[in-house]
């Protein structure tokens, strides 16, 4: 009698965890490379930064108060006139691209100042910024 041997069975299908497991290596390895790379290792010397003083250029200053009060530079106005008196302000010789600074309490309510920020724009106001106050190295320290 003659025997017949079965050969195995030819693999057909590729195998795909060792190249999960490699392309996992990879990303780790990327991922831990990445921030080092991102930074080039040359000797560099870089500028102090320091905030710009507000009298170092010509501004307007609006104030509001806690209670609604409010004031362009040294005029008090309302919220009605608001508008109209910051137009003439701007409309002055020299003050076309003045920086126009918003002083606004800390318990001011946000929404108060979103208006006074909208009606400003409308005015003519393209230059717009929110006055806060420094911080000192003893403020905070008893």
């Amino acid at each position: 009698m003659i025997r017949k041997t079965s050969l195995p069975e030819a693999i057909t299908k590729i195998n795909v965890t060792p190249i999960i497991d490699v392309a996992l290596v990879l990303v780790i390895i990327l991922l831990v490379t990445a921030p080092m790379m991102s930074v080039a290792d040359l000797p560099v010397d870089l500028p102090s930064a320091r905030t710009r003083e507000a009298e170092d250029e010509r501004n307007v200053s609006i104030t509001v108060a806690t209670d609604g009060s409010m004031a362009v530079d040294n005029e008090i106005v309302t919220m009605d006139s608001f508008g109209p008196a910051l137009a003439r302000r701007l409309s002055e010789p020299g003050n076309k691209d003045v920086l126009v600074i918003v002083r606004a309490d800390t318990n001011t309510p946000y929404s108060s100042v979103r208006q006074v920020l909208d009606r400003a724009r409308i005015a003519g106001a393209t230059r717009l910024a929110i006055a806060t106050r420094q911080k000192t190295k003893t403020e905070g320290k008893p």
